[in-house]
């Protein structure tokens, strides 16, 4: 399964941070993604503000398997 991710960097920002978030579901990522902008960088979370983030989501481009899960 190919992994989400989002990158500060690409979203304007005052802050200029380099953060950036991956995860294996969109849903789990908006979640971290949201958390970050409202305690870092002081936006709102509302619905228009989920969907412009929806919109810089990427898919990383690995062939390497990701850390096995615990048992």
């Amino acid at each position: 399964m190919a992994r989400k991710f989002i990158d500060c960097r690409e979203y304007p920002s005052e802050r200029h941070c380099t953060v950036t978030i991956s995860a294996d579901t969109d849903e789990e990522l908006m979640e971290a993604a949201v958390q970050h902008a409202c305690s870092v960088h002081g936006h709102q979370d509302t619905p228009e503000f989920r969907e412009n983030l929806r919109h810089v989501f990427k898919t990383e481009q690995s062939t390497q398997q990701g850390p096995r899960r615990a048992a």
